[in-house]
């Protein structure tokens, strides 16, 4: 069976979500400020203010902004998805910005593919946030990608953190969101008005409008609040992965831990590892 047979099948299992979909909506609403947003991500995490001739990998490019966030800062860039309305969404992207660029390239392809993988070369720098935790086989993922590294080049990842039993209910959560559209509409109704009570409730705790809230949101990495709720809500496959489990990983793999952001509630754990050349 071919990727995208396999991918729609999930679909169709409520096994997986339709994380293409959630993207090609959120590309209506990108603008310079969010993709301005997204390069300075990239700058941060990286420590560099420029990317020119770099190799860059985007495992699982999503709605495609951090592959054009790559590209404006002068790299190379190759972008796959499992999701082929993700690819879609990739390659709208491309061909609005970079109609005609032969150093960006969209494909569809499968992280858990070894032979698909083996046929990529090795990168400067591999890029995948929020992407190995939603492959159904996420250790074997993020094992997948090391020998897309280069001697002395980076990852760039970010995974779920392993909140116990939280983790686990969030699970059954998501299970009942993808069982068809009753589900999705008992879910969302629920979680959307929760997620957003606690958003307005949080800000005016803090002292800021809702309004100031959602543009610092905003801020962090270009995305919407709205796409990620749904996102969220509706991740399946869904993993989880300790601060501790995935440094270790790391180190015994040859790599050093070169930047972390760690999130002690929902959300992501943010790493650069850097391989030991």
């Amino acid at each position: 069976m071919d990727t995208f047979s396999q991918h729609e099948l999930e679909v169709l299992e409520g096994k997986r979500f339709k994380f293409g979909k959630n993207w090609l909506s959120f590309i209506k609403t990108l603008n310079l400020e969010r993709i301005s947003t997204a390069e300075n991500s990239l700058k941060e995490f990286l420590k560099t203010e420029t990317l020119k001739n770099k190799n860059f990998i985007d495992i699982g490019s999503g709605s495609g902004l951090f592959s054009l966030a790559a590209k404006n800062l002068g790299a190379n860039v190759f972008s796959f998805d499992y999701d082929g309305s993700s690819v879609e969404s990739t390659q709208i992207l491309k061909e609005k910005y970079y109609p005609n660029d032969e150093n960006w390239k969209v494909v569809q392809g499968s992280v858990i593919d070894t032979e698909f993988l083996s046929s990529l070369g090795a990168y400067d720098i591999v890029y995948s946030w929020g992407v190995l935790h939603h492959t159904g086989s996420m250790w074997n993922a993020i094992k997948n990608i090391i020998p897309l590294v280069k001697p002395d080049g980076e990852i760039f990842i970010a995974l779920y953190n392993d909140q116990g039993p939280t983790s686990k209910k969030w699970l059954k959560v998501k299970q009942i969101y993808n069982k068809g559209f009753l589900g999705k509409l008992l879910i969302s109704s629920v979680f959307i008005s929760y997620f957003l009570a606690n958003f307005i409730f949080y800000s005016f705790k803090q002292g800021h409008s809702p309004i100031k809230k959602y543009k610092d949101y905003k801020l962090q990495r270009g995305m919407s609040v709205y796409h990620d709720w749904h996102d969220w809500l509706g991740g399946l496959p869904f993993e989880v992965a300790s601060n501790e489990k995935v440094v270790d990983f790391f180190n015994e793999q040859g790599f050093y831990l070169k930047k972390v952001r760690t999130n002690n509630g929902l959300g992501c754990n943010q790493y650069v590892f850097r391989k030991i050349g």
